[in-house]
């Protein structure tokens, strides 16, 4: 299972940190990614991270202001978010695959988990 939390009403320009706690025993081999859906768009990746949190990648709209972060012994991954913009405001969630951070950039994952809400005022 899949639990995001965190998000919250921030100003622009504000921070929030994300978590996202997985159940399971192969959170420590899965590449993570973060993903978020604003009304009336298509779900997007906006950060990947691999098992060991070495390699970390982004979508340009976030590069420079999302940071990516795992802790493996809690089976956690986080996403501390600055300089936060109207644009941000969506849905946010996680999702995993043990096959590498190659796989993460897809919508066809057997579930999603409980996303968390982001809301960015302008």
């Amino acid at each position: 299972q899949l639990q995001a939390s965190g998000g919250g009403l921030v100003q622009a320009g504000g921070s929030l940190r994300l978590a996202c706690t997985v159940s399971g025993n192969i959170f420590r081999s899965s590449a993570m990614g973060w993903y978020r859906q604003a009304p009336g768009k298509q779900r997007e990746l906006v950060a990947g991270i691999n098992n060991s949190g070495v390699r970390k990648d982004y979508a340009d709209s976030v590069k420079g202001r999302f940071t990516v972060s795992r802790d493996n012994a809690k089976n956690t991954v986080y996403l501390q978010m600055n300089s936060l913009k109207a644009e941000d405001t969506a849905v946010y969630y996680c999702n995993s695959d043990v096959r590498g951070m190659r796989w993460l950039n897809r919508s066809d994952f057997a579930s999603w988990g409980q996303g968390t809400q982001v809301t960015v005022s302008s």
